[in-house]
């Protein structure tokens, strides 16, 4: 199975685990373990590039915390004796992307709505621990909004002192694009002042996806009010140290929703890097 097909796949559903699931990811370069903490596919984001499929209904709304501490051990365990390389689909994988680089708060909705997300964490950083593997990543991957959160501000605390890393999502500059893609009822000033804040305290990276809709790429002015929330969120002191851009890789909820082609995306990552040139900046491509 080719590369582009693994990516293109992201089941967060693995044999009988209710909340964790492996999957090989381009911007993790290697094997993620996600961690599923919004089963009940609730999220406060509506992105017209999400791939959840949110048309069946959620089998079970709670997390059992034990039960996600069962799976993550099963599955460290998989990862740090190499028999995950041994399960389909990943006996496929070789080269430099046969490694495993992070367990992932990443589901189907967003990880800070969990009230529970420092208990989810702490077990996290605890079972990597006990499995040898103290090295792998703990990622978050956030819209933001919930950042502010109490139990989201003991996770990061938690992340802090364990290898941990925050992913914000950053997908426009300006409200009304904001709104027309990530269609939220919070604002985009809320977005960027927690992502300045997080970032005050910590180095973060940046992932923005831009896209096609209806065969319109993002407006030009676009990306340059987002260049422009970049360079103010760095002036402020936000620590970026990793802008991610990339495109869709799935079937997306809107039908009118396609990767932009490589060549237009390597234009928004040389942008950026002409613009911003003390951002690191990594372009991921769409699967073909």
């Amino acid at each position: 199975m080719p590369l582009s097909q693994l990516f293109s796949e992201h089941p967060r559903i693995w044999r009988s685990f209710q909340y964790v699931y492996p999957v090989l990811s381009r911007r993790s370069r290697g094997l993620s373990i996600g961690v599923n903490v919004n089963i009940d596919k609730v999220c406060n984001f509506d992105c017209v590039y999400c791939c959840v499929d949110r048309a069946d209904e959620p089998t079970r709304a709670d997390v059992d915390l034990e039960q996600l501490a069962r799976e993550l051990e099963t599955m460290l365990a998989m990862v740090a004796d190499g028999s995950i390389w041994e399960q389909p689909p990943f006996d496929r994988v070789e080269g430099d992307y046969r490694r495993a680089n992070d367990i992932a708060f990443s589901g189907d909705g967003e990880p800070t709505m969990y009230a529970r997300l420092d208990e989810a964490v702490e077990l996290a950083a605890r079972a990597k621990a006990a499995a040898g593997l103290r090295t792998l990543k703990l990622v978050l991957v956030t819209n933001a909004t919930g950042l502010d959160r109490q139990p989201a501000q003991r996770a990061l605390r938690i992340m802090d002192r364990n290898h941990g890393e925050i992913w914000a999502k950053l997908d426009a500059g300006t409200q009304n694009y904001y709104q027309r893609i990530d269609r939220s009822r919070f604002p985009l000033a809320k977005v960027l002042r927690n992502i300045r804040d997080c970032g005050q305290q910590r180095a973060i990276v940046i992932q923005s996806l831009f896209m096609a809709i209806n065969g319109q790429s993002v407006p030009d002015s676009e990306f340059e009010s987002y260049l422009d929330r970049l360079a103010k969120l760095r002036d402020d002191g936000c620590h970026i140290r990793l802008v991610q851009l990339y495109t869709v890789a799935r079937r997306t909820a809107e039908l009118s929703v396609e990767p932009l082609p490589n060549e237009h995306l390597d234009r928004l990552g040389q942008r950026l890097r002409q613009r911003l040139p003390d951002l690191a900046c990594e372009v991921f491509h769409g699967v073909k």
